[in-house]
């Protein structure tokens, strides 16, 4: 733990390319390509199982249930929901030290598309809860198995798989030697317009392409407030009112603890000042011109069941004009332990820095806030619950399909670190061969083995009732 933070800040960025490139190839030498590719495989790692649970401790306990179900669903659901366990394995593993703003949970699930402030359809990473400075390896390697493990849930063949982690690791070596020799404006503005992308790989020589991309970009472009309005909510007394549907959808006079008006209209008042204070004063002047109609409980992911969400709907004009935000709570990043503690006051604002930092355009409404509740202050982050946001079905998935997903990821996760981390010294660690690309292939396809056997394990203690399970209606 401590040698993991220790190594991370003795990283000096040298001051210019030719130094730069010297230090990422010195990095090679102390850190050979070959040693990423290192994964021993363990059977009944309780003790990894115990990591989820005090995860869980901290958490809703009436959605620790739902959690373990969503997760227990496949073997790529539980990898999603395990971003503390694949941290605390890779502190064991060989470290660069070269730093970079990291997603901290990498994996496939956590990249989509969405509309830019200019409404353009970008692909980009989506999920920003582990955010924390850290080792740049780390991100394409939990990226790197979510593509082996994505693979085995759909039942693609080996080498087909092999390939498309392959590609993938090509993909983010290929774009971080690009992004290592342009001027470093030109590498913030850059993004990955889906569009753009889409039509280049239908227009390759294998244009058979899989449906699930182009018909994730097709929701993408409809899905805003105004759908969220008419599928989440419903017009009572001149106001919007949230639907129940629990435990997914909760109004919030429906949970215990907020049956009196006057205890929620404080609450919200309190919370909702707090992201105002957090907004640019532009955004502050717009978030003005909409009043708070509702709130609810609302249940989100895989691995972020449990932890506190709720969405909140205002209206603008009129009841034609909705907002809906979501608020969701930010506790300390799975990274934290390894690397050392956020330099932010708040993790709502760790959340929110490090998704300016990372993403190549992010929601005009992104805030923060913290508040006291049950006698403690928690952390928050909002965003606007849908604004052009296109979740990719993941477990429709062909082999083409995974290659190209695999592919838009790496691109976007290179951008995160070449925005945030020394570029040119990254792409020279790397090189110019396939040697870190196999290497990282070979440890996929080991950490693939581990997560089945962590997953048969989780799965065995939830079917002897060791762990708390139940039935999602799926």
């Amino acid at each position: 733990m401590a040698d993991c933070g220790r190594t991370m800040m003795a990283w000096r960025q040298e001051s210019t390319p030719r130094l730069r490139a010297k230090a990422g190839i010195a990095a090679r030498k102390k850190v050979p390509l070959e040693s990423h590719a290192l994964w021993k495989v363990t059977s009944g790692r309780r003790d990894a199982i115990g990591l989820l649970e005090r995860q869980s401790a901290q958490r809703v306990p009436d959605l620790i249930p739902l959690r373990y179900a969503r997760m227990s669903e496949s073997a790529f659901t539980f990898y999603r929901g395990t971003a503390i366990i694949m941290a605390n394995d890779l502190a064991t593993t060989a470290i660069t030290g070269i730093p970079v703003q990291c997603v901290g949970d990498a994996h496939l699930g956590n990249f989509g598309m969405f509309l830019s402030p200019t409404r353009h359809l970008v692909f980009d990473i989506n999920d920003f809860d582990e955010t924390l400075t850290g080792p740049w390896e780390w991100d394409i390697k939990r990226l790197a198995a979510s593509v082996e493990i994505c693979g085995r849930a759909n039942a693609i063949k080996d080498k087909a798989r092999y390939a498309a982690v392959a590609r993938c690791v090509h993909t983010y070596r290929e774009r971080m030697e690009q992004f290592s020799q342009m001027h470093y404006l030109d590498v913030w503005y850059d993004h990955l317009d889906v569009e753009a992308t889409l039509s280049r790989f239908e227009s390759s020589r294998n244009s058979k392409r899989s449906r699930v991309l182009r018909d994730a970009a097709m929701r993408a472009s409809v899905k805003d407030s105004q759908r969220a309005a008419d599928k989440l909510s419903y017009e009572q007394g001149g106001k919007l009112r949230f639907r129940s549907a629990p435990p997914e959808l909760v109004p919030i006079n429906e949970l215990n603890g907020y049956a009196d008006p006057e205890t929620l209209q404080a609450r919200m008042e309190t919370l909702l000042n707090s992201y105002r204070h957090s907004l640019y004063e532009d955004r502050r002047h717009v978030f003005d011109h909409y009043r708070y109609n509702d709130a609810a409980r609302k249940v989100v992911g895989v691995g972020s069941v449990g932890t506190r969400a709720c969405v909140s709907i205002f209206t603008g004009r009129d009841n034609e004009d909705p907002l809906i935000l979501q608020m969701k709570e930010a506790t300390e990043s799975v990274l934290e332990r390894f690397v050392g503690p956020s330099p932010y006051a708040t993790h709502g604002e760790r959340v929110v820095q490090g998704q300016k930092l990372i993403q190549s355009t992010s929601d005009v409404l992104l805030g923060w806030s913290r508040f006291m509740s049950e006698d403690r202050p928690r952390d928050y982050y909002v965003r606007q619950l849908w604004d052009g946001k296109g979740s990719i079905d993941i477990n429709h998935l062909n082999a083409l399909g995974l290659s190209d997903l695999g592919r838009m990821c790496a691109w976007s996760l290179a951008h995160a670190h070449a925005r945030t981390g020394d570029s040119v010294a990254i792409a020279n660690y790397m090189g110019g061969t396939d040697d870190f690309d196999d290497a990282l292939a070979s440890f996929a396809d080991s950490y693939a083995d581990q997560n089945d056997k962590d997953y048969a394990l989780f799965r065995e203690l939830i079917s002897d009732g060791a762990l708390p399970g139940c039935d999602t209606g799926h």
